[in-house]
């Protein structure tokens, strides 16, 4: 049995919904539904002499995000805004907190976010409203 398998609990706890905190600014967000972040890294085979690439090309890192917020806080973050318009926010930080009852933290940073629209949906017989809002991101900080 190989070391990483030795172990099937760590921390006997594994990280949920309900141990995330999250912040817009400095702000605890808790209207959140949901909240996606991922960042690419552009990378090609380089190829010379012979039919297999003699090295690797590395590109542009690019990073992008959403965020589903309750119709609430969407209301209550472009109240706070220029003009009532998200898309006129400066620049913010999202930090994602994970914060298990037992286990380590640990703290991802979303850096120079902005919103790239802002939207509503509604539709006969709803009675609460979730808000997905596309962010531009600049760079994610893993794990800081």
């Amino acid at each position: 049995m190989s070391e990483l398998n030795a172990s099937p609990l760590i921390n006997g706890r594994s990280y949920g919904w309900g141990d995330i905190i999250v912040t817009v600014g400095a702000l605890p967000v808790t209207g959140i539904t949901a909240i996606k972040y991922e960042e690419e890294q552009e990378k090609e085979d380089v190829y010379g002499a012979g039919r297999y690439p003699v090295a690797r090309g590395y590109g542009r890192v690019k990073a992008s995000a959403s965020i589903s917020l309750s119709v609430e806080t969407v209301m209550a973050l472009a109240a706070s805004s220029r003009d009532g318009q998200l898309n006129r926010m400066a620049p913010f930080t999202i930090t994602v907190l994970y914060q298990p009852e037992s286990g380590p933290i640990v703290r991802d940073v979303l850096m120079n976010c902005e919103f790239k629209k802002q939207t509503r949906d509604w539709k006969e017989g709803d009675m609460k409203k979730e808000v997905e809002l596309e962010l531009l991101v600049s760079n994610i900080v893993w794990n800081k």
